[in-house]
């Protein structure tokens, strides 16, 4: 288990991604997803108000997870995020969006508290005092434990925790951004904030939309709602590169190359818990794998090698 910067939340190095929970995975795909997940050691489900609206018109993970938690009466077992911003009807983070959006998903959630919330977006029209405000009246009312900061760049990631501190309202404990082996980006400046401030990363994206799970090559054809996406980093020498040594450890480990790939992520500054989705239990076997898997300094090396941009 990992902590979350310096709160309270204990968490398995890998978390659950739930955005296909209601799109490639049914109810019952899902259950069966999440009770693997929960055998195997796991306890950090990330979800949205958003996930996967844009395919069923609601908020169907959330929905799934609520019952899923109250068939199995696991509830106090898990540590829960969800986030706000990006819901059609409820996008920013005005004040009252926020305590809309939350009772909301709580409702969904059957649940009367969220470990961790997000604000999904930075939102530049709302002055992020007023939204730090919201965030830290439901912390007050013990309907959110701790929040989160996604898709912030490093200005206005320090910009919070700064007002955060002047101000004394909550204050952003993890940051979820993209980042994987072929997209680095968050070494740098947002990377400096958030060890600068004692934060943890949470990332999204670990498998690159599926291209760093092994079963891209060039010629073969991949039947995945995401694989026109996935199918750009084939088309760069320093995708097909990043593959080519990726292959190389899995092998000599004897894994799959997703669990390499997020074992990668998992070992690198800041980082508690990549998060990765699955659609069905065969493919979250790769992903668990991760969490017990240690890369050896030289293949940390030659993945950082081929991989570094």
């Amino acid at each position: 288990m990992r902590s979350i910067g310096s709160t309270d939340l204990s968490v398995f190095p890998l978390s659950l991604g739930t955005n296909v929970f209601g799109w490639t995975a049914d109810k019952e795909a899902a259950f069966a997803v999440l009770d693997a997940y929960v055998e195997g050691g796991g306890n950090f489900i990330d979800t949205a108000d958003v996930y996967p609206y844009w395919v069923t018109g609601e908020s169907t993970s959330e929905m799934i997870i609520g019952e899923w938690m109250a068939d199995r009466r696991n509830r106090d077992s898990i540590v829960l995020g969800t986030k706000v911003g990006m819901l059609e009807g409820l996008t920013g983070l005005a004040p009252a969006t926020i305590r809309t959006a939350v009772e909301d998903s709580l409702r969904r959630l059957r649940t009367d508290y969220i470990d961790l919330y997000w604000a999904h977006v930075d939102d530049h029209d709302t002055p992020l005092v007023e939204s730090l405000a919201a965030f830290d009246a439901l912390v007050r009312e013990g309907k959110v434990r701790h929040v989160g900061a996604s898709n912030y760049g490093a200005a206005r990631l320090a910009e919070a925790l700064k007002l955060s501190g002047d101000e004394g309202l909550v204050r952003y404990v993890a940051l979820q951004q993209p980042y994987n082996l072929v997209e680095r980006g968050y070494e740098g400046e947002l990377r400096d904030v958030v060890a600068g401030e004692g934060l943890s990363s949470t990332p999204y994206f670990g498998l690159a939309r599926g291209f760093l799970t092994g079963k891209y090559a060039p010629g073969v054809t991949v039947d995945s709602p995401r694989a026109g996406k996935a199918a750009e980093y084939l088309a760069t020498e320093h995708g097909r590169q990043t593959l080519e040594a990726l292959a190389e450890v899995a092998g000599s480990q004897g894994v799959a190359p997703a669990s390499v790939a997020l074992a990668w992520v998992a070992a690198q500054p800041t980082i508690t818990a990549p998060i990765a989705s699955a659609r069905n239990v065969a493919q979250l076997r790769a992903l668990m794998a991760a969490a017990e898997l240690a890369l050896t300094a030289d293949e940390l090396a030659l993945l950082d090698e081929a991989s570094r941009p």
